[in-house]
């Protein structure tokens, strides 16, 4: 297992939630929603840094079957935008089937009602996205999910 701290996003058309892994890469926990839009990169680019994040792993959201549909395309298109952003701190993409489905009924069972998760449930769904990645790279000893490569490099600044 590689040492290092990871940062776990669960991106949402609305927020995007935010986790990360203990140095040793046993444990996610949250650590905050980001408002999607205007700044959203340059936050969590921040947050990679504060905890020198060896890695970034992005939710690949894809059908029981294994097919993409919208959700997926968007991640991509976000990692992509985060990989050319972090640069040359790698950015994977990792299947997240059912996180937010797991997210919200650890919260049910910790009793969380309906109307507080909303604010939480981002970050919850990260922290398990994350957490199975760690799990993955323990079982496999290969780091998680699939490389992001950033797109050519054009004309003007990230947002």
């Amino acid at each position: 297992m590689r040492f290092g701290s990871r940062i776990g996003v669960d991106v949402g058309s609305v927020r995007i939630g935010v986790a990360r892994s203990d140095p040793s890469g046993l444990l996610a926990t949250p650590v905050e929603t980001v408002r999607r839009g205007k700044g959203d990169l340059a936050r969590i680019a921040a947050i990679v840094e504060e905890h020198e994040a060896i890695e970034v792993v992005v939710g690949l959201p894809t059908s029981l079957s294994g097919r993409e549909g919208q959700a997926a395309g968007l991640a991509r298109e976000f990692a992509a935008k985060l990989a050319a952003r972090l640069a040359p701190t790698p950015v994977r993409l990792f299947d997240e089937r059912l996180t937010t489905v797991a997210a919200q009924h650890g919260l049910r069972a910790s009793g969380v009602r309906a109307k507080k998760q909303r604010g939480v449930v981002d970050q919850a769904a990260a922290v398990v996205l994350l957490q199975d990645a760690l799990d993955s790279e323990r079982a496999t000893e290969r780091p998680p999910g699939r490389p992001v490569e950033p797109p050519p490099a054009a004309d003007g600044p990230a947002s």
